[in-house]
């Protein structure tokens, strides 16, 4: 028998602040972290409601990295690394290094180096870009660079498959110490805020004017956002043995492709529902011990129906009873992050038995009749609870988490 996997650790930074209890608050009491643009003028993409990260000072959580010398998707996952290690109350120096690994999930990687070597181009006409731009730019030195703060040469890898990012860096770390590869792993995701992102968004048109409205018959699209989420995973006998804090234990996941089309979700929610029912195959729960569902809940038209298709192929008449929510209606679309964060409010969710609203939230959707919490918290006996990411190529992704007893 694979031993058991829980999670120690959670760090989180959003355009909600930083650290888990604070995101965790102001997620239960329905804030919006979303407004206009500010890292950059908006005039011209005919939209201005991001969500950025806000007095962020990423030297607080840096000890050996010059924090200037990285990109700002590499600072947002150290700062929510650092933070999930404290969390687990976890002294690296007490393990062997070579046992500890660091996966991270990203959507766009480093995108503001692009941007600033494009601009130096453009600035400096035909002069060479420095090289430090060139450096930091591939998404692989985010968990290198995590790896290299933490002074750990365990397993390290970057899984770029966008929105979806975070379930599959969790569900490698998962596999890596099921199989004994590594003793504690550190996964989760990262995305920049860009120019890059944005205008490809909203070229899309998919970015809403005003605010996200996830399954809400008026819902008028996404909003780009940034952050990071990292866990911390090790065995449930390693956690018990030193007393450390258990949220949740990582029951399984499912993976599955459309092959459908490059934006598009599979119009029967195809792929969805082979995730989904995957994830609880390998749990070994039924849909009928599924407490909570963190939603993909884009916002967008499409995505929301299709979600809603795929809970109901699964969940049958529980689909209108089973609380889904989805907290992109109050932090935006982390990208490459937003699977990871919602991965750890489903933790959450399991160790306090509340679930987070889906806010703005003002009139039902006939196509997606389903109970998304709407607009206040809630005190739900979870039990065990289900997170779904989907993205961009046809990546489908769920994880069900369940309470970790002895």
């Amino acid at each position: 028998m694979p031993p058991r996997v829980v999670v120690t650790g959670i760090g989180l930074v959003t355009p909600l602040g930083c650290g888990r209890e604070r995101v965790w608050s102001r997620l239960l009491a329905g804030e919006c972290g979303t407004s206009r643009v500010e890292s950059f003028d908006p005039e011209g993409y005919g939209v201005d409601q991001g969500g950025e990260v806000r007095d962020f000072d990423p030297a607080r959580y840096f000890r050996t990295l010059d924090p200037t010398s990285v990109g700002r998707s590499t600072q947002l996952a150290i700062a929510a690394t650092r933070q999930a290690l404290d969390d687990a109350v976890l002294d690296l120096s007490l393990l062997d290094p070579r046992r500890v690994g660091v996966i991270m999930g990203t959507t766009s990687g480093e995108a503001r180096e692009v941007e600033a070597f494009d601009d130096h181009l453009i600035d400096e006409r035909s002069a060479p870009a420095p090289t430090e731009f060139v450096r930091r730019y591939p998404c692989n030195v985010i968990p290198e660079l995590v790896a290299t703060e933490l002074g750990v040469t365990g397993p390290n890898l970057m899984v770029p498959a966008a929105c979806a990012a975070g379930t599959y860096a969790i569900a490698n770390a998962l596999d890596g110490l099921r199989a004994g590869r590594a003793d504690v792993m550190v996964a989760g995701g990262a995305d920049c805020f860009s120019r890059i992102t944005y205008a490809g968004f909203a070229r899309l048109g998919a970015v809403a004017p005003m605010r996200c409205q996830p399954f809400d018959r008026e819902r008028k699209g996404m909003i780009p956002a940034e952050g990071s989420g990292v866990l911390v995973l090790e065995t449930f006998d390693s956690a018990r043995r030193r007393g450390a804090p258990i949220y949740a234990e990582v029951a399984g996941y499912g993976l599955a492709c459309d092959a459908h089309h490059m934006t598009a979700a599979h119009p029967q929610a195809d792929g969805a529902v082979r995730a989904m029912s995957a994830a609880l195959d390998e749990s070994g729960l039924g849909a009928d011990r599924i407490g909570y569902i963190s939603a993909h809940g884009t916002g967008t038209p499409t995505n929301d129906r299709i979600e809603a298709m795929a809970v109901r192929r699964i969940f049958n008449g529980r689909s209108r009873t089973v609380p889904i929510s989805s907290i992109k209606s109050m932090i935006g679309h982390t990208m490459g992050a937003a699977s990871a964060i919602e991965a750890a409010v489903c933790c959450l969710a399991i160790a306090e038995n509340r679930v987070p609203p889906t806010a703005h939230f003002e009139q039902p959707d006939p196509e997606c009749d389903l109970d998304c919490v709407p607009n206040e918290a809630r005190e739900v006996e979870v039990g065990a609870a289900m997170n779904n990411s989907y993205a961009f190529g046809g990546y489908n992704a769920s994880m069900v988490f369940r309470r970790a007893e002895s």
